[in-house]
């Protein structure tokens, strides 16, 4: 098999159906130049590419030309000449421009840092370089911050002279964490309930969705020639992108639990949906993934992958953020390179991504290791397409009158508001990604605020159940509102909100119920056996003694 490398570089394919405006490239960008990479750089990258760059959707534009080290070196000797140039390209959805389309709407990067209101908010998040370059801010333009990210900066540095690392700082009411991942760091300033651990998880996942856009080395790479290069010009217009995790990460309890909700399904249709996927298939195909509504139906992956390692759920997350931030993906068939950090962060696959109902909301993704297999990959899609048409299964999905997702209510037990249940006893030759399971919100948690609160509730078990210095494994908590109870065993990591007058008894009675329901109804709520293919022509070498032909080409050498 053969890896994309971690080049950022115009990634659109000729004969896309999606014209290259609508796909988030400017059309001024079409002609920028690459950041070159000479023999010696190249045998460094998982996958060099020899034939040279894509050009961009439906002929637009030229071929993007290197640069040589030399002309870099020449450039990079004034300050503000990387700045000026278009050296780096930009992955496709990554500063998006239509010069035509209506103004972009106000966004919380137009308010006052100075204002009480800004002070006010529950968490900020900032990234800068370690030249002290503002990258990023949730709230507020990072032009406005950028004194307040030098001092961030000075902390940083100050310590790091030390031979220490700066870790966190604690206030009265809040709390400062700090992540460095090469030459980026992340902050967070938070008066949620979240624990240090959280709020690190969380930066993880920003400093992830970056390198989904970058990759990893190309951000390196980038920094090692220019310290003070300022990489806001690669991620212009990714904001939204940024913003929508962070969205997430506060209201999405995939995020908290390290897991993936699955749509729930009879498992007939579930096992027929993943026999599509395994016949529709095509050489150097990795993953196929059919989501509806931000939910995983199921996921099939090449035999001789899954024997390395699996899709990760954070990987999984960053890609579904990333399609769902940005409306370009539902005008048509997209492809586009998009790394998987913790599958590899160094090398592009590259995702065909299309709609299948015109609602938008069951979406079919196929990663593929060849960037000119885009034909090929969109009649497998053509092929899954029809036979869920013909099977009706595409109306089940799109939540058509037989909604397949469930409410609380369905359990049977009247004190019970809502509930988190991850499974922890999936064996381990099943290589699959975990997953966890929880009714839709209802009544009293209808309204944003309440729903936040009720998080911030879960995050806080959750960092309870999870302390490095003193977990537990069964806490019953007493809130204002409501009475929660948290229980992980070997078997499952289970979080439970009840009615405000149930007691502890009452509470662990209720759970009885709730895991004999949970174990009736894991075939519908669960993709209990994952299915594989094999794209090799003999799938025996896909045991794990082998590897499919290609295999050493340098896509596996980071596993």
């Amino acid at each position: 098999m053969e890896m994309a490398t971690g080049e950022p570089g115009s990634p659109t394919r000729e004969g896309m159906a999606l014209p290259q405006e609508q796909a988030g490239l400017c059309p001024t960008d079409t002609g920028g130049d690459e950041l070159s990479t000479g023999p010696e750089e190249q045998e460094e990258l998982l996958a060099p590419q020899s034939n040279g760059p894509m050009r961009a959707a439906d002929g637009q534009g030229d071929a993007q030309e290197e640069l040589s080290d030399k002309e870099l070196s020449d450039s990079a000797s004034t300050d503000n000449a990387l700045e000026d140039s278009s050296e780096f390209g930009r992955p496709l959805g990554v500063g998006a421009c239509d010069p035509g389309g209506p103004p972009a709407p106000s966004t919380h990067r137009d308010e006052d840092v100075t204002a009480a209101s800004w002070r006010a908010r529950r968490k900020h998040i900032f990234v800068l370089s370690e030249a002290g370059k503002p990258i990023y801010s949730r709230y507020g333009n990072e032009e406005a911050l950028s004194s307040t990210m030098g001092v961030m900066m000075a902390l940083v540095s100050f310590i790091q002279s030390g031979d220490n690392a700066i870790r966190s700082i604690y206030s009265d009411d809040r709390k400062l964490v700090f992540v460095q991942q090469g030459p980026l760091v992340l902050v967070s300033v938070s008066r949620t309930l979240q624990s240090e651990q959280q709020l690190r998880q969380e930066l993880l996942y920003v400093y992830y969705q970056i390198l989904s856009m970058l990759t990893q080395v190309s951000i390196t790479r980038i920094f090692e020639r220019k310290k003070n290069y300022d990489l806001r010009r690669l991620l212009a217009g990714s904001e939204k992108i940024l913003d929508r995790l962070l969205n997430l990460v506060e209201s999405d309890p995939g995020f908290l639990l390290g897991a993936v909700r699955c749509l729930p399904l009879p498992a007939s249709l579930r096992d027929a949906l993943g026999t599509l996927l395994q016949k529709a298939i095509t050489p150097n195909l990795v993953f196929s993934i059919l989501v509806a509504r931000s939910q995983l139906v199921t996921a099939v992956q090449e035999r001789a992958v899954i024997e390395e390692c699996r899709l990760e759920p954070t990987d999984l997350h960053l890609l579904l953020n990333l399609i769902g931030a940005s409306s370009a993906f539902q005008a048509g068939e997209i492809w586009t390179p998009i790394c998987l950090p913790r599958f590899n962060p160094d090398g592009y696959f590259y995702a065909y991504i299309s709609y299948l109902d015109a609602e938008c909301t069951v979406c079919l993704v196929l990663l593929s290791t060849d960037k000119e297999s885009f034909y090929a990959v969109s009649d497998c899609k053509k092929r899954v397409e029809e036979a869920m048409r013909t099977q009706g299964s595409l109306q089940v999905l799109s939540g058509g009158p037989q909604s397949p997702s469930y409410g609380v209510g369905q359990v049977g037990v009247p004190d019970l508001r809502h509930f988190l249940y991850k499974p922890l006893d999936i064996p381990e030759n099943y290589r699959q990604l975990p997953q966890f399971t929880s009714p839709e919100l209802e009544g009293p948690y209808c309204s944003e605020e309440e729903q936040h609160r009720l998080f911030d509730l879960y995050h806080y078990l959750h960092s309870r159940i999870h302390s490095t210095s003193r977990p537990l494994r069964l806490i019953y908590h007493v809130a204002e509102k409501e009475t929660l109870l948290a229980w992980v065993t070997s078997k499952f990591e289970l979080y439970t909100c009840f009615s405000p007058l149930v007691t502890k008894a009452g509470a662990i009675n209720v759970l009885t119920k709730l895991l004999r329901w949970i174990k009736k109804e894991e075939d519908r709520l669960f993709i209990r056996y994952p299915p594989k293919y094999s794209t090799t022509p003999n799938p025996g070498k896909g045991a794990k003694g082998g590897r499919p032909d290609g295999a050493e080409n340098g896509f596996f050498a980071g596993l």
